[in-house]
């Protein structure tokens, strides 16, 4: 008789969820007023994924929504639990950024306005995450190795968004600068005792594309495994083989992920 630790033991995967990869886009950000409605309407009432992509219509899926730039942190913890405890699954993660919803007239009196405006932007992205890799088939680029979500104390109301009557509008509080722009670089970096290096990507991405709230982060790992070949470099890691991810959002909720880079063949 098979026993219950020996299914456990079958169903769940040898190895460490890894990162295979990485797809990244960025939509027009100028469309003509009159074609507007007709065109957001669009972009939100298109056929379910999961028919896009052929895929059986009984497939495992987990839907996340206003989660805010500690989004890319969330979803691939979830993957890593997915992936390590289902033997054989592959992981496919879209995440998709659309902040026009929070684009309304700027007004010189409201800083929290006027700091969004200039801050946040559209964007997508697709990753692959799987653990015990087919050898000559996938190619890993990042491990993951471990998680974890972090609320910070009496933190409530240091960056939140709140739905009105004219849309999303972004709150920041007295305590919080910018969420997810250069002034909290400058802190992790100075906090840290981080070389200038180490935000390269970050800040190169920042930007090049704004502040694309959840997809920010794999946009960056994009830029650094892309940079680490283009350079020559040992790893997909700029080189190091250990890194660790932030990602910092409403709550106020910090996702830490630490990664362990490949070898660049």
């Amino acid at each position: 008789m098979v026993t219950v630790d020996e299914v456990r033991k079958a169903q769940r995967a040898e190895g460490t969820a890894t990162i295979m990869a990485i797809g990244t886009a960025n939509p027009p950000n100028v469309y003509d007023q009159s074609s507007y409605p007709d065109t957001y309407f669009r972009m939100t009432n298109t056929e379910h994924m999961t028919q896009l992509l052929g895929l059986d219509l009984s497939i495992n899926r987990v839907m996340l929504y206003q989660q805010g730039c500690n989004g890319g942190g969330t979803v691939l913890r979830i993957a890593k639990d997915l992936a390590e405890n289902n033997k054989g699954v592959r992981v496919l993660i879209v995440c998709t950024e659309i902040t026009l919803i929070g684009f309304h007239c700027p007004t010189e009196i409201d800083v929290d306005l006027l700091v969004s405006h200039s801050l946040f932007a559209d964007g997508s992205a697709a990753l692959i995450v799987g653990a015990d890799l087919i050898p000559g088939v996938e190619n890993p680029i990042f491990e993951l190795i471990s998680t974890t979500p972090t609320l910070v104390p009496n933190s409530p109301g240091a960056i939140c968004g709140s739905i009105r009557e004219h849309g999303l509008t972004f709150h920041i509080g007295k305590e919080a600068a910018h969420p997810g722009g250069p002034a909290i670089l400058d802190q992790v970096e100075a906090k840290l005792g981080l070389k200038l290096e180490k935000l390269r990507a970050t800040r190169h991405v920042l930007a090049e594309y704004g502040n694309m709230s959840s997809v920010t982060v794999f946009f960056i790992l994009d830029e650094v495994r892309k940079k680490s070949t283009e350079d020559g470099l040992k790893t997909t890691g700029e080189g190091s083989e250990w890194g660790v991810l932030f990602g910092f959002g409403p709550g106020l909720t910090i996702e830490t992920l630490v990664l362990h880079s490949v070898k660049i063949a």
